[in-house]
């Protein structure tokens, strides 16, 4: 058994973050687990920007950023927890400036900022169009120099919780295919999103929301999983992001008629709406026969050459590569994609969670800060500023806690379910479940639902979860086995699709980026309310718990 006073799972923005927080505490041990390597993270897929209210533009403040993000929460958002984010940004921007991130400049040497979506002023900071890339990079410079333990290229299959605490994990060594037990005071989830449960999506294929689905098994509720983000601009082939930061410097959506459509759903803010009125747009159009080639057109042309090559050279490189279009010359082809979910592990703004010991922090968090949908920018935001409050909350639980001994039964129960797949001989390959959920989710769980189509879902999840108990795999040796990894990675998105479709069936309103045809309007006086999903023997149980709200009354969401 290997030993650990604080065990942090996942190894992007939030995961490096805490641990960098973490070893501030002197003699605490302090390891991370990661399934890739660190800078492999999706984090590094971030493109447009962090924001933070630093003044460079006189008029805004962190009161305007804590507004933009409740009123792009479609008032969903704790507005406690967003306060707390707003109020952090600028001291957690600086403090990466200090380590050594290097952020692009205005004319004064100050940080740059650019206009995204739903803000009412600049206040993304950015590197390029690589942000997340940077801010990756430079945390993992961090974490070597701290000395922190990681054990990459291992897989994280059981949170082990005895008498409601955790207690510690099991995970296997990809390079030997050992099962290994894992103990700790405390752990820490910071494991990422589930984007790989569509088949549009902009997620990298290691996003399969592992973290959520083990919490979720061991009694952690799930909140709000009926809210998914669909970006408006992915690369119509292969659902790539094209970052917001294209539309922040001034890029046009076009129909097929050449019209700049957005003038029609959003008058004032036309492309730098929020990204769920956006996607919307964009879906009627292809919808209603404006489309071209089941797409719309970005165009940037306009920028010319110098900009795009200065501020957009990776979006440039993206399309030129997976598009065969350089948008110095011609418009991208661009489609909504899955690409955020905003609910997530139910924890607070120090990252507790409902079983003791165990926190999470990241896009697999749900503190709330971004309600029923988020503001581009708020994500890095919320990985940095979160994964330092969980670091430094999880190391004082750790240093006051007592390191208790757990089971066998834990690695036991594991063993067997590894086992049962690796001695299967006959049964469906993962590959055929993993594409026909994907592809069922996108046509019946996307941008536009109702209750026929959310039924449907429903069924189609049950039935997929059957053929699931009769998964086979080929690989059926022990080093570097991903076909035993894929297997059970399709099993964690069968929970979080069910978890999903369950929420958006109940939730009978169309708010933020949950949008009925059947429910078409926002409902306060009954959904005002966070979903709560456990998981049962029958399926899924859902519950209910109350928004926080301090001092924002919702009101009608325009742009």
């Amino acid at each position: 058994m290997v030993t650990h006073d604080l065990i942090i799972v996942g190894a992007g923005l939030a995961g490096m973050r805490a641990a960098i927080e973490a070893i501030k505490t002197p003699d605490l041990n302090v390891a991370i687990i990661s399934k890739i390597h660190p800078v492999r993270s999706h984090s590094g897929a971030a493109q447009g920007g962090i924001n933070a209210a630093l003044g460079n533009a006189a008029e805004d403040s962190i009161e305007s950023h804590t507004f933009d993000t409740v009123k792009g929460s479609d008032y969903l958002g704790d507005q406690d927890a967003i306060e707390i984010m707003c109020q952090d940004a600028p001291g957690d921007i600086y403090e990466l400036e200090r380590m050594g991130a290097i952020f692009s400049r205005d004319k004064n040497g100050r940080i740059a900022q650019r206009p995204f979506g739903g803000a009412a002023y600049p206040r993304a900071c950015y590197a390029a169009d690589r942000t997340g890339h940077a801010i990756l990079h430079l945390l993992y410079e961090q974490l070597m120099k701290g000395g922190v333990m990681v054990y990459e290229e291992w897989h994280v299959i059981k949170l082990v919780v005895e008498d409601g605490t955790a207690r510690g994990v099991v995970a296997i060594n990809l390079l030997s295919g050992k099962l290994h037990r894992i103990r700790a005071k405390a752990v820490i989830f910071a494991t990422g999103g589930y984007g790989r449960v569509f088949h549009n999506s902009t997620n990298a294929h290691a996003n399969t929301g592992d973290g959520m689905a083990l919490a979720y098994r061991a009694g952690a509720p799930l909140m709000d999983m009926e809210f998914v983000q669909f970006h408006p601009t992915t690369l119509k082939s292969t659902g790539i992001l094209i970052s917001e930061a294209a539309r922040g410097e001034g890029g046009y959506l076009l129909n097929s008629e050449g019209e700049r459509f957005m003038k029609k759903y959003a008058p004032n803010a036309l492309e730098l709406a929020s990204r769920d009125v956006v996607s919307r747009s964009e879906q009627s159009e292809i919808e209603e026969g404006r489309g071209i080639d089941g797409c719309v057109h970005l165009d940037i042309r306009h920028l010319g050459r110098d900009k795009i090559l200065k501020l957009l050279p990776q979006i440039r490189d993206l399309s030129i590569t997976f598009e065969g279009v350089d948008p110095i010359d011609e418009p991208i082809p661009i489609r909504p994609g899955a690409h955020y979910s905003m609910g997530g592990i139910q924890a607070s703004v120090d990252g507790m969670t409902s079983i003791k010991g165990f926190f999470a922090a990241g896009e697999c968090a749900c503190v709330s800060v971004h309600g029923a949908n988020r503001l581009g920018g708020n994500s890095l935001l919320e990985a940095v500023v979160f994964g330092r409050r969980v670091g430094a909350a999880a190391a004082k639980f750790a240093e006051e806690a007592e390191l208790a001994d757990w089971s066998e039964s834990a690695l036991k129960d594991a063993a067997a379910e590894i086992a049962s797949l690796l001695n299967r001989i006959e049964g469906e390959p993962y590959p055929k479940i993993r594409q026909d959920l994907q592809k069922m989710m996108i046509q019946y769980v996307g941008v536009y639902r109702d209750r026929e189509k959310l039924e449907t879902a429903r069924v189609k999840v049950s039935e997929l979860k059957a053929r699931y108990e009769n998964v086979s795999i080929q690989d059926l040796g022990d080093v570097f086995n991903t076909d035993l990894l894929g297997a059970l990675e399709v099993g964690n998105l069968l929970d979080l699709a069910e978890a999903i479709v369950e929420g958006a069936l109940n939730r009978e309103e169309s708010r933020g980026a949950h949008s009925r045809t059947d429910f078409t309007e926002r409902d306060d006086e009954n959904w005002m309310k966070h979903t709560m999903a456990y998981k049962a023997e029958e399926g899924v149980k859902l519950d209910y718990s109350n928004v926080t709200k301090t001092k924002y009354e919702p009101t009608i969401r325009k742009y």
